[in-house]
């Protein structure tokens, strides 16, 4: 029976339009490319927006740092962006920009609807002001001296020594990184969304089956603990649009993003004809799916469902949440060419086995995914190259010498021809369900059997058999439709490698339902290599390329979704207020193992790591250096410890000293301590 069609609305988050679009971006593009490719294999009506979010402080500012408008600076990022997209196989059905005029009529709509159902607030609340640059300070433009632990050289909005949160305003000599001025704090009126008064909606909303248990879970503490308003303003100077009732307030870049979705959308459904409130009407009977990363889960499954429903639109189907990537087991890093530019890697590496590796390791839990270089590059080489591509490299030779291309119609092992026809509602039900990693795995469990029954009846010896040119023919032509199944199924993770397959097989392309049947009496062309093998020379080269073009951080895009703006950093952070060595003296550093280190619930950033200092009790220290290092890294390992640091009570406990360390932006590392030393010896 045939499966009925489906009407599917597909997002991800949109790229920030002022940073080039890098190995972390690239894997949700590739997980949402991936499930969009499959259901449209399906037959089902599938279509993919995305957008630029053009809009906020950092724009403005790095297209006044460039000599530009912003306008012509986010073209000129969007059009980046999309090349890079295209050249990884992310395939839009449209591609929009937040700064458009779909999007001011969509947000000014969607505002004075929530306004008149009365979920909008005005309160005046106080924010830092540069009175150099002339404008109010976000978070992220403000540091200084953390005014729970004295830490220096903290942002304005959270602690990354204690993970203490505040506002900046609270900061112990606060400094704009903009000018370098200590910044006024003064009086603005805001718009508030009241999203208080959603709270029994969003209770329903994200138990209602459209989330994953983790994010469910995590939203159920934020709702546990109550929400607050939401501030949707801006003050001037700020690039974007101005809020209607309100001269010289802009609406905040985290109201119009999402709405953007709508705005991509509702240009395309002009291009095309398609029914926009099909799709949007609050009783609508088509799917909306957002993918989107694990930092914007608070704006996606908080604040957008709540100013839809007050808009009267539908809420999504679905918010299908992914961890973060890392390299080589470690957060990306400028220094060690590991913070990959997609740009850079095209110019080393095939793109579509990044592709296969990242699908490889891709299920539907919110756990982060590790780039292993070597075992990119074992796992691309022996899956795709030993044994799919290898499949056809073996036998069609002897189809195109020995009989014209011609296939036949001779099955030579129905019962393993089964397996591979049998296997299609499994993989289908895997991809629907984005484990894609499993998927992956049946998929090359049917190569192993291919494989593995070719290497058993030798078609290159019965090749030189006399008489036997019916059976080289059957034995071929059925390693082939194995390799033809192979491609169908893999057909959404590697589209590229799956058309050449197709020209290959001189079909026009592969559909789900293709894998219904063998191919038979058909004829075949000449085959062509249809992927090289990795080479870790490339990768090095790479990873090279990648320290030479590391810049300092310049407030481009986070690992998913928009961010109003991002720290700016030299090279080297500035010196803390000069000391003596009377102050010196006091300071006592003791080496200590760290006996356990565990992660702690509720806390982003931090590990709690139980010490022995030689002392004979054991030390409880928090450390927030929970992105840097897994705790199975950290046990048993020596460290030094700030031993006579004033112990502080903390939301999740009492911590007795600080664990030292050295970085930067990209990475955190324990001082490394010579493992001849005992705990209990004094650093000095």
């Amino acid at each position: 029976m045939p499966t009925p069609v489906r009407d599917i609305l597909v997002t991800s988050a949109l790229p920030y339009a002022n940073g080039q679009i890098h190995l972390g971006h690239l894997l949700e593009y590739i997980q949402t490319d991936i499930w969009v490719r499959f259901q449209k294999s399906r037959g089902h009506r599938c279509t993919y927006v995305c957008a630029s979010d053009a809009h906020g402080t950092a724009i403005m500012l790095k297209a006044q740092s460039e000599g530009i408008t912003p306008e012509a600076l986010i073209d000129q990022v969007k059009a980046e962006h999309e090349r890079d997209f295209a050249a990884f196989g992310v395939n839009f059905d449209h591609f929009h920009s937040t700064h458009s005029e779909e999007n001011r009529v969509l947000s000014e709509m969607i505002y004075e609807r929530c306004r008149d159902g009365g979920a909008i607030k005005r309160t005046v609340i106080q924010q830092l002001f540069d009175t150099e640059k002339g404008l109010f300070l976000a978070d992220r433009y403000v540091k200084g001296q953390c005014p729970k632990c004295d830490a220096l050289d903290q942002y304005g909005d959270n602690c990354e020594v204690c993970s203490a949160t505040y506002e900046a305003y609270e900061l112990i000599n606060p400094v704009s990184t903009l000018s370098g001025t200590a910044p006024e704090l003064r009086d603005s009126e805001h718009l508030f969304f009241d999203l208080p008064q959603f709270q029994d909606f969003l209770k329903t909303w994200t138990t209602s089956g459209r989330l994953q248990p983790q994010v469910s879970n995590k939203l159920a503490e934020w709702l546990d603990s109550g929400l607050m308003p939401w501030d949707i303003s801006r003050d001037a100077p700020y690039f974007g649009f101005e809020i209607p009732d309100a001269p010289g307030k802009y609406f905040y870049v985290w109201l119009d993003a999402p709405i953007g979705y709508l705005a991509s959308f509702r240009a395309y459904c002009d291009q095309t004809g398609m029914d926009f409130d099909a799709y949007w009407n609050a009783d609508s009977q088509a799917e909306v799916y957002h993918f989107i990363g694990k930092d914007i889960v608070n704006f996606h499954c908080l604040f957008w469902p709540a100013m839809l429903d007050k808009a009267g639109l539908r809420t999504p189907t679905g918010v299908n949440v992914h961890g973060f990537v890392t390299v080589n087991g470690a957060k990306m890093s400028k220094s060690r060419g590991t913070f990959i530019q997609a740009s850079t890697f095209l110019q080393h590496l095939n793109p579509e086995c990044l592709r296969y590796y990242y699908a490889s390791k891709l299920n539907s839990r919110v756990e982060d995914t590790d780039l292993n270089l070597e075992d990119f590059v074992q796992k691309v080489n022996s899956d795709l190259v030993g044994k799919v591509v290898n499949i056809a490299s073996r036998s069609a030779g002897f189809i195109v010498k020995r009989f014209d291309g011609e296939l036949g119609n001779v099955d030579a092992n129905p019962e393993l021809s089964a397996q591979f026809m049998n296997a299609q509602d499994r993989i289908a039900e895997l991809y629907e369900a984005r484990e894609f990693s499993a998927a992956v795995r049946e998929i090359m469990s049917l190569a192993d059997a291919a494989n593995a029954w070719i290497a058993e009846v030798q078609p290159w010896v019965i090749a030189k058999q006399d008489g036997q040119d019916a059976q080289l023919q059957a034995t071929c032509a059925t390693a082939l439709n194995y390799f033809r199944w192979l491609m169908i199924y893999l057909q959404p993770i590697v589209p590229d490698l799956a058309a050449r397959a197709a020209e290959f097989l001189q079909v026009d392309t592969f559909s789900w339902n293709d894998a219904g049947h063998a191919l038979t009496d058909h004829r075949i062309s000449k085959f062509k290599p249809l992927l090289q093998r990795v080479e870790m020379d490339s990768v090095n080269a790479m990873l090279e390329a990648g320290k030479a073009s590391a810049a300092p951080a310049d407030g481009g895009p986070t690992e998913s979704g928009p961010t109003e703006s991002g720290p700016t950093a030299s090279t080297v952070a500035p010196l803390a207020p000069e000391c003596t060595i009377d102050d010196f003296a006091k300071i006592d550093m003791r080496v200590a193992r760290i006996d356990v280190a565990e992660q702690v619930e509720g806390a982003k950033k931090l590990l709690k790591l139980t010490l022995d200092d030689g002392s004979g009790t054991p030390r409880t220290v928090f450390s927030g250096i929970r992105a840097y290092y897994e705790p199975a890294q950290l046990t048993g390992r020596l460290c030094i410890v700030l031993a006579n640091l004033k112990p502080r009570k903390m939301k999740f406990g009492l911590s007795e000293g600080m664990v030292v360390a050295a970085g930067d932006d990209d990475q955190v590392f324990l001082l490394d301590v010579n493992t001849d030393a005992t705990p209990g010896m004094r650093v000095s």
